[in-house]
């Protein structure tokens, strides 16, 4: 083993490298980040993390990922000590998230001949990341790859854990699973293995709780590839690699998923990945479900078997599907499945996957409304490439598809309150407004009261945002907006019209006089006054998004005129 410290600074973060051969031939590079307190906004890290790549020497030489960019230095310092990076020949990325892909860019520019080896997904991320060319090779489940010297790889599909792009690698030599995300946790510490199990499995648990609960179908679909592999090592790409004690720790993701899985709600999202813009999508529709809490299993139609299917549709609360091509009898033989296995109790979406030759829509959509299916939202049909506004309309879709999902839970949720408890917090009064937002091709809008100045300097204001709002894909980091106060006396009719229930991509404003503000956003000339606003922080509170943003400009147009205000009687709804 050689571990190597930087000489940082004690005010500063301190991070080592720990090399270490775990197998014949394979050689862990752990980056230890030992004083990281945070990882995203939902983890509060109590004992730092790692970030771990491998090397795996054949007759060809393989990187499996690669580092945070904080290591930037060390890292490229150490693997040039390692190999001569023109030697190398695959760099296989399990998936984009930049603690493992952050140094891609340096990679490719010390090893240009290098293959970069990955899921559909995961390429074409990296395309837009690294912004130049470099030589590829896409990967499905299944696929191979000989490195020579009998490690022979095995791609496994893993896609939503936690990213849509993730892949496992199972080297069939040494035994060893390469599982990045999967199976890890934030622990940093000298050892390489889980040796002690009672000193990481607590930080596991939380692990799994943060990042792969709310993908707990996802994991179980993974596992289930798995069992046919023979394992020695579980390589995690966080934390310590699991080797004494792998079989027990898979166990617990697989009972921890299967308790999280009876109480979910599911939507089924089929598609031909590989035809039209299909892909893009289906993705974007299953986002919007997200937003809602809904979980969503994304099959390709294409590589899928009609056992799955059936099992799948039977245990979905909705289903999605997009139009494969009319030349292909694979997925049309699975839409005839999804028929069979569909009830009358279930909701249905369709949309066309815009390849030229897609399945015509309107016949299969009556025959799922001859069935009995609900449709969530109209058939989303692709006249030309796919713009900013038809992606609104499909995230808008699915975000309709989820909360027509979770309606009944959200009226149980209203009712379970403690009754002087609700009563208290209604006691909170609030102003009314109304936000809109204009970016590229979309304009929507929003009623808000949760509403509050923030700060003094800069002039801040704080706005609590539901997360299954279509409005909330608006206010992201970097996002202008208009906040129009309303006016006492004079908002009820505004305010009934932004409440109203708008179809996937219908126009917010028509019927309301609006004028462009300096951010392009509109502001509705009823307005008391309005605040153009630049978000420049969010946090993730439970169901809502408190979004931070600074105000750029004002105006009132009636100085002795009070702002609307909103009393509830209860604290547990709006």
């Amino acid at each position: 083993m050689v571990t190597l410290t930087d000489t940082q600074p004690k005010t500063q973060s301190r991070l080592t490298l720990q090399t270490v051969e775990i197998a014949p031939k394979t050689l862990a590079i752990r980056c230890l980040d030992w004083d990281r307190d945070r990882f995203d906004i939902e983890f509060g890290l109590q004992n730092g993390t790692t970030y771990n790549s491998f090397l795996i020497q054949g007759e060809k030489l393989a990187l499996v990922d690669t580092s945070h960019i904080k290591f930037r230095q060390l890292y490229l310092d150490l693997l040039t000590g390692l190999i001569e990076p023109t030697q190398l020949d695959y760099l296989i990325i399990s998936h984009t998230e930049p603690d493992h892909s952050g140094l891609v860019k340096d990679i490719l520019a010390l090893a240009p001949q290098v293959t970069v080896v990955g899921s559909k997904v995961a390429i074409k991320f990296l395309a837009d990341m690294v912004h130049r060319p470099f030589e590829h090779l896409i990967v499905k489940n299944g696929d191979h790859l000989d490195l020579g010297h009998g490690h022979q790889l095995e791609f496994v599909a893993a896609p939503n854990l936690h990213w849509p792009d993730t892949i496992f690698t199972y080297d069939y030599h040494t035994k060893v699973l390469y599982t990045c995300d999967a199976f890890g946790m934030h622990y940093c510490d000298d050892p390489t293995f889980d040796e002690d199990l009672s000193l990481i499995e607590a930080d596991f648990e939380y692990y799994y709780d943060c990042l792969m609960k709310p993908h707990a179908r996802s994991v179980m679909a993974a596992i289930k590839r798995l069992t046919k592999l023979e394992l020695e090592t579980i390589a995690t790409g966080h934390g310590p690699l699991l080797k004494y004690h792998h079989a027990e720790l898979v166990n617990r993701y697989q009972q921890w998923s299967q308790a999280q899985t009876k109480t979910e709600t599911l939507v089924a999202l089929l598609y031909a990945e590989d035809y039209g813009y299909s892909d893009d999508l289906a993705r974007t529709i299953a986002q919007g479900i997200t937003k809602t809490g809904v979980t969503v299993e994304l099959v390709n139609l294409k590589d899928t078997e009609p056992q799955f299917v059936r099992e799948l549709v039977s245990q979905a609360a909705g289903i999605v599907i997009g139009m494969p091509s009319q030349s292909n009898s694979e997925a049309n033989t699975i839409i005839n499945t999804i028929l069979a296995a569909a009830s009358g109790k279930q909701s249905i979406g369709l949309f066309e996957s815009g390849g030229g030759e897609d399945e015509p829509i309107y016949p299969l959509r009556n025959k799922f409304q001859e069935i009995g299916l609900s449709e969530a939202f109209a058939p989303i049909l692709v006249k030309e490439s796919p713009n900013q506004a038809l992606m609104q309309v499909c995230d808008e879709a699915g975000t309709d598809l989820g909360q027509w999902l979770t309606r009944d839970r959200t009226v149980k949720q209203i009712k379970t309150l403690d009754n002087s408890l609700e009563k208290a917090l209604g006691k909170i009064s609030n102003g009314l407004y109304v936000i809109t937002a204009t970016k590229g091709e979309i304009s929507s809008a929003m009623v808000a009261s949760w509403v509050t100045q923030a700060s003094l300097t800069p002039l801040g204001i704080a706005i609590a945002v539901a997360k299954d709002r279509a409005m909330e894909s608006l206010l992201q980091i970097g996002d202008r907006f208009v906040l129009n106060v309303l006016e006492e006396g004079n908002y009820q009719h505004i305010i009934r019209h932004f409440l109203k229930r708008f179809p996937p991509g219908a126009d917010r404003f028509e019927g309301i006089k609006t004028v462009p503000a300096s951010n392009g956003s509109p502001i509705i000339a009823e307005s008391l006054a309005y605040i153009e606003c630049e978000v420049t922080s969010r946090l993730e509170c439970s169901d809502h998004w408190i979004v931070y943003s600074t105000a750029q400009t004002g105006r009132v147009a009636k100085l002795d005129v009070l702002t609307a205000v909103h009393h509830r009687k209860v604290g547990n709804h709006y």
